[in-house]
């Protein structure tokens, strides 16, 4: 059989991860077996086993593609010239814009790394990761003296994780959850926390005396 190039043994371990997501959103860590993912994807048991061994490595492939994503959007919040805008646009996107699954697959994946030792320091590695990268966001932003918060930017990012884990539980578990009403709230509320420092207003610039002489 001949050797698949990099791109397409990429789309194929993508297209599993992608099985994988929607088998365990919809029915949970323990009742997907791999067979199921296998007809999700309709690949062959073969084809599956060529990327992941079992479950827990499917769960780190899901979770290592969402830290690489989350980095992403880490880098991007940081250059944004409106660090509250960019914050409400991060928001948006995770409770208005994702597919409802990801809120159902994250709940499912939290659950199974209470029981589960593998799944739990798996799940555990990209929360502090998500934690590490939101202290990290905010302490450049008071250090470039954009914010000027009262707490500790430590304590924000935990307080931050709160947040955004509520959106996630009440999003998969709420029919009637209205993300783009809650996101203004809570970005008001953010801003409270993080008390963003206005830039100073620019003079405009003064003419020149020949040109004031006209």
């Amino acid at each position: 059989m001949p050797k698949l190039k990099p791109d397409t043994q990429r789309a194929r371990r993508e297209h599993i991860l992608d099985a994988a997501e929607h088998c365990i959103a919809r029915a949970g860590f323990h009742r997907s077996t791999m067979h199921d993912i296998c007809a999700e994807a309709a690949i062959s048991p073969g084809a599956l086993y060529v990327y992941f061994s079992s479950k827990e490595d499917l769960i780190a492939g899901i979770t290592e593609r969402d830290r690489a994503k989350l980095a992403g959007e880490f880098a991007e919040v940081a250059k944004a010239p409106d660090l509250m805008a960019a914050l409400a646009r991060l928001g948006e996107h995770y409770a208005i814009e994702e597919p409802k699954y990801k809120s159902v697959l994250a709940i499912e994946m939290g659950c199974e790394a209470t029981r589960n030792p593998v799944v739990g320091e798996i799940y555990r590695s990209v929360d502090n990761f998500c934690l590490d990268g939101f202290k990290q966001l905010f302490a450049r932003a008071r250090a470039e003296g954009k914010i000027a918060p009262e707490l500790d930017t430590e304590t924000i990012a935990q307080v931050i994780a709160v947040i955004g884990d509520g959106l996630f539980w009440r999003r998969a578990v709420d029919p009637n959850f209205d993300g783009a009403r809650l996101i203004p709230v809570i970005t008001d509320l953010v801003r409270t926390i993080l008390n963003p420092i206005e830039a100073p207003v620019q003079d405009a610039p003064r003419p020149a005396a020949s040109e004031a002489a006209r």
